[in-house]
């Protein structure tokens, strides 16, 4: 039995001595996998142990590739500011405001003129967001033959359908009983004698009828007639009268131009002859014109807020107004010039007799002042026909009693600073007489 026991604990301490130096031979193995793998991860150093020369890489090289991950990131970032651009667009068309202007702060933040930059091709997610902005080719052919597409649809039905009709069951006699007669009469009115030609192209929206009533001719060939007079007899090279009037360079009179003028003047001196005063000076010309041949010109240093509204008709109260007539000039060179010639409104003052009763009067040389200004019709950014470049400028003065004129030709410089257009809402809000 002594023997038997003895033998078993040999047998243990033999096992022990097994698992231990087992243990030892695996954490070995460990630590120097772990040491081969810290060894090729060093810089410089291959996989296969062996030390890598380091390569000089060329200021060219270097250089490629900053620009190239430069490209890429501008790219990536203008692509996540349309994403969220089209997305604050989405979420302002299902009226989730506050979201939208979230989403609008986070593109510009990222691109500033992201707006200018996309398509509207389609939205990120391909849910068509912005797709209506777009016009393809094809609706762009639709849309030139949209008149002949109404009339021909018109003329197709029946002749008892009239040129318009109600969208609902009216109990009240409704606008598609007038004669055509009638309905062009009213689109006249709408025209009016001051040329809105906006609110015709807002009227032909409403139906087909309204929209070949508003393409009529006629109407567009009395406007041509009124702005640039017998020279647009011709309609060549122009398909249409509303063509002529959309294309070919003329004033507009929906609005006025205006011109602002900064300069610095000199002051006197001091008393204590230490300082000089300098004063900033700033006035404006505003120019508005008439589709009857007529023009006002006014120069103030009153704010247009003010002026403006005074402006609206020919018979304004300013006194420092000046009244005339203009003329569009097409030269040779192509370039579209409007000459007219202004003045002071004459006002009759009643002679006081009793202030030359008792000595006799000396006689006063009355003198008539006109100015002659000529300007040069451009186009600035996305609108036509809104800029006035100054090209001339004089002063004629004309005595009565012996029929001399003496001309003063001003310098055209500085301070003759273009004339910008300005829409005016007001101007063809009511309608005096019709076109």
């Amino acid at each position: 039995m002594a023997e038997a026991e003895e033998d078993c604990h040999s047998d243990l301490v033999r096992t022990d001595d097994n698992e231990r130096s087992g243990e030892a031979n695996l954490q070995a193995e460990l630590q120097m996998f772990r040491a081969q793998w810290m060894f090729e991860l060093a810089p410089g150093v291959s996989s296969s142990g062996l030390e890598t020369p380091p390569c000089r890489a060329s200021p060219r090289g270097l250089g490629v590739k900053s620009a190239d991950t430069r490209g890429k990131q501008e790219i990536a970032k203008e692509e996540k500011a349309k994403e969220l651009f089209l997305k604050a667009v989405e979420e302002e068309q299902n009226g989730a405001l506050y979201e939208a202007i979230k989403f609008y702060r986070l593109a510009m933040q990222l691109v500033p003129d992201i707006e200018f930059r996309i398509t509207y091709t389609r939205s990120p997610d391909g849910d068509g967001v912005g797709k209506r902005c777009v016009e393809d080719n094809e609706e762009d052919g639709k849309m030139a033959d949209l008149l002949s597409d109404f009339q021909q649809q018109l003329t197709l039905q029946d002749s008892s359908v009239k040129l318009c009709q109600p969208e609902l069951d009216v109990n009240q006699t409704h606008i598609s009983a007038l004669p055509l007669e009638v309905l062009m009469y009213i689109f006249r009115w709408v025209v009016s004698s001051d040329l809105d030609l906006r609110s015709l192209e807002q009227l032909s929206l409403v139906c087909r009828g309204f929209y070949i009533c508003a393409r009529d001719p006629e109407i567009w060939h009395q406007v041509c007639l009124k702005v640039w007079g017998r020279s647009c007899n011709k309609l060549v090279p122009y398909s249409s009268w509303r063509e002529m009037f959309l294309e070919r360079p003329r004033v507009r009179f929906d609005g006025v131009y205006i011109s602002k003028t900064t300069y610095i003047r000199q002051g006197e001196q001091s008393l204590d002859g230490f300082y000089r005063a300098w004063h900033q000076v700033e006035y404006y010309r505003y120019l508005r014109f008439f589709p009857d041949g007529q023009v006002m010109m006014l120069t103030t240093p009153e704010d247009p807020q003010s002026i403006v509204p005074r402006l609206r008709t020919k018979n304004t109260r300013t006194d420092a107004i000046l009244l005339g007539h203009y003329r569009l000039s097409q030269e040779t060179d192509n370039q579209t010039k409007v000459f007219a010639v202004i003045m002071k409104k004459k006002e009759e003052k009643p002679i006081d007799y009793h202030k030359y009763r008792y000595f006799c009067r000396v006689p006063v040389q009355e003198t008539d002042h006109s100015f002659h200004v000529g300007l040069q019709l451009c186009s600035s950014g996305r609108q036509r026909f809104n800029k006035l470049v100054w090209i001339h400028h004089s002063c004629h003065i004309t005595y009565k009693s012996t029929g001399e004129t003496a001309v003063t030709t001003f310098d055209i410089d500085k301070m003759y600073t273009p004339l910008f257009f300005a829409r005016v809402k007001s101007f063809t809000a009511f309608s005096e007489k019709p076109l």
